[in-house]
């Protein structure tokens, strides 16, 4: 019962999702592509690393970046039927659980990430790097994506503006998206900022990938802090949205 209820959830947002495919992957490639040239073309061609170029070393870091960016703002249409539209009621009064609402709109999150890291994937080749590709791959960033939409879905349920939405991205996202190893080691920071920045999952979800596309394995310490991430954002998310049914 639960599979056919999450199924449900995400085919919804499948259909609206594929009425808009093309307008969303032509969306998701200008971002990448202005990444790629201004640090791989343009910065990083007066970058020299012992481990390659300066682009192998960054398209990890975008990768990982865009599926935080992905999985948190694919989230946010639910906090508009909440407080805008009141259209969350509809589900909430549905015979659907909480618990295959909460993955159905997950799996939605999840799905346009992958599609999105798969575009990035392809304009990097086109820029010439050379990344090793694997299923580890994919999964570390489906795990990511999910820590990413938990933490926007739970901001959907607890807060009741735009303005207050957009502040998350200014105050949490916008500052890993430059902190957290994306564009640089984290190695060269402070010891106190080193410390606070390496307790934050993109952080490791760009450790892991960037150690995955040069030919390594999977760091275990930075996967289970964000298997530690995505277990405690799937039970606030859920608690606020029950809390939600509560109100």
């Amino acid at each position: 019962m639960i599979f056919r209820d999450i199924g449900t959830v995400f085919w919804r947002d499948w259909i609206v999702l594929k009425r808009r495919l093309a307008k969303f992957i032509f969306s998701r490639m200008v971002a990448p592509l202005l990444y790629l040239t201004a640090f791989g073309w343009g910065l990083g061609r007066n970058v020299q690393l012992a481990s390659g170029s300066y682009l192998d070393f960054i398209v990890p870091g975008i990768m990982a970046l865009n599926s935080m960016n992905i999985g948190f703002h694919s989230i946010i249409p639910v906090h508009a039927e909440r407080v805008y539209h009141k259209s969350l009621e509809e589900y909430l009064l549905s015979p659907i659980s909480s618990e295959a609402f909460l993955i159905g709109k997950i799996l939605g999150a999840v799905l346009k990430s992958l599609i999105s890291s798969v575009i990035i994937i392809l304009c990097a080749e086109i820029f010439g790097a050379n990344i090793f590709l694997s299923i580890k791959l994919f999964l570390v960033l489906i795990l990511n994506s999910i820590i990413f939409a938990e933490i926007g879905f739970y901001a959907a349920m607890k807060l009741s503006s735009y303005e207050e939405m957009a502040q998350v991205n200014t105050y949490i996202l916008l500052p890993m998206s430059f902190m957290c190893g994306t564009f640089f080691a984290t190695a060269t920071l402070p010891t106190a900022v080193k410390f606070f920045v390496e307790c934050l999952p993109l952080t490791h979800a760009s450790q892991i990938l960037r150690n995955l596309t040069s030919g390594g394995d999977i760091l275990l310490d930075s996967l289970l802090i964000l298997l530690a991430y995505a277990t405690a954002g799937f039970f606030l998310s859920l608690n606020a949205l029950k809390n939600c049914q509560d109100d």
